[in-house]
């Protein structure tokens, strides 16, 4: 949430080329059609969440694969999603995140699909991380 108490809004990432070359021909890519059931489940639910593909998540063997971010919010990177279930998930993950007032996805009353599909969490843009000295040498 934001100071006023409001929730901010969220965004979902869809690979949109993730299943291109499993594709038989004049069929649509398992990636498009995740971001396509995301941006029917948002219409629905979630006037708080945009869905926008990409073109490349660089998650090719581990697609079809999409992304959760928000503002003042950790990022959430997610593979193996399953195209023709798992667009409302991210929509609700995304909700979630965009209520959360620490800026983490709370596991409590997560999707089950994004506990099991999580590949990494990235801190929000000007969140410093520790330094770290090299090893010293005798």
């Amino acid at each position: 949430m934001t100071d006023s108490g409001t929730i901010k809004q969220a965004t979902v990432l869809v690979c949109t080329t993730c299943g291109v070359t499993d594709v038989a021909a004049g069929a649509s890519p398992a990636g498009l059609l995740l971001a396509r059931g995301a941006a029917v489940a948002s219409r629905h639910s979630a006037a708080d969440v945009r869905v926008e593909g990409v073109r490349c998540l660089a998650n090719c063997s581990r697609g079809p694969s999409a992304a959760i971010r928000c503002d003042g919010a950790w990022t959430y990177v997610f593979g193996q999603l399953d195209e023709s279930r798992d667009g409302p998930a991210l929509v609700e993950g995304a909700r979630l995140l965009a209520a959360a007032a620490d800026g983490l996805l709370p596991w409590r009353g997560r999707p089950e699909v994004l506990k099991r599909t999580l590949i990494a969490r990235l801190p929000p843009a000007g969140v410093p991380g520790d330094a770290v000295e090299p090893e010293a040498r005798d």
